[in-house]
């Protein structure tokens, strides 16, 4: 029985509309990516989701005197500036608006707010050689798409915050990596990984300093062409991919020569409590990559409050 209250998704089809939503996103991280001080693991960058929409939360300038925030109101349909100065500048989204005219609005907008900020203004890691100025062939933007990923990503984003708490560990934010547009959190065992070759890219390194378990939700690409939840260890340990992974329609996916625990968006619509199901799910894989690497996992469970 599908669940009505989580929103139908799709990537076939949908294809032109989540590449220029990503492609707004990638314009919005950068000005983060930007002005922000460096945190571990690239946690600098991310977007936040939000009762309205999408936030890159507080973003510094000016020596750190003043801030500012940009937001994507899925809600109003609409892109906010809104300063530590009190100045609130915005423009409406509309169905169509093309990458170059949002890249262009969104230029005016800052200008109008007196943030003084230059990017590197070509998209990451996409295939795209373009700047972000010339890319009119994507003007996909389409309000009720939208609008049904941010409804997933709301509740998405509560549950992994839920499954977050579980662990005593170091842990990342529950947070949307605008780069690849998959909204994770990741935990941490403390130990150092591997060091990675010298020709690796910058990103992974500081990304994959450490032995992790990653966990996550995208919203499908040529790779998997449907919205689906992750996880994957790093290092990957042996024999990972034999072990157990619920609910009972999640399985073990070959990806860039490692196992990787996916359960589509799809099938956890079918499941009669989604919240239990995608729970857990991420233990399951969690658990699957810990004890395999040798993680201390009860030294790294938060135990109830009545037992501390």
């Amino acid at each position: 029985m599908k669940n009505t209250a989580l929103p139908e998704l799709k990537y076939v089809g949908f294809e032109k509309e989540k590449l220029t939503l990503h492609l707004f996103l990638q314009i919005i991280g950068k000005f983060r990516l930007k002005l922000s001080p460096r945190k571990n693991h690239w946690w600098y960058v991310t977007h936040y989701i939000t009762p309205t929409g999408f936030s890159t939360g507080t973003i510094p300038y000016n020596n750190g005197f003043n801030s500012f925030s940009i937001d994507l109101n899925v809600l109003k349909n609409r892109v906010e500036v809104q300063t530590s100065e009190g100045a609130f500048e915005s423009f409406q989204l509309k169905n169509k608006l093309s990458v170059a005219d949002f890249y262009s609005e969104l230029m005016e907008l800052l200008k109008r707010s007196r943030v003084p900020v230059k990017i590197v203004s070509k998209p990451y890691d996409l295939g795209i050689e373009k700047d972000f100025s010339e890319i009119t062939e994507f003007h996909h933007y389409r309000e009720d798409y939208v609008q049904d990923l941010w409804k997933s990503l709301v509740w998405i984003n509560i549950v992994f915050k839920e499954f977050s708490g579980r662990f005593y560990g170091k842990t990342s934010p529950a947070h949307l990596y605008w780069h690849s547009m998959d909204l994770a959190v990741t935990r941490f065992s403390g130990k150092k990984a591997p060091k990675m070759p010298d020709e690796a890219r910058l990103s992974d390194k500081d990304a994959y300093s450490h032995e992790c378990i990653s966990f996550g939700f995208w919203p499908g690409d040529d790779k998997v062409q449907e919205p689906a939840f992750y996880s994957y260890t790093f290092p990957n340990p042996k024999g990972i991919e034999s072990q157990n992974l619920r609910p009972e329609s999640a399985s073990w996916e070959m990806s860039n020569g490692s196992p990787m625990a996916i359960l589509t968006y799809a099938n956890l619509r079918e499941e009669e409590n989604p919240r239990k199901a995608l729970l857990e799910f991420m233990e399951s894989a969690y658990l699957a990559g810990a004890k395999q690497a040798g993680w201390p996992v009860e030294e790294l469970t938060a135990p109830d409050l009545d037992k501390i």
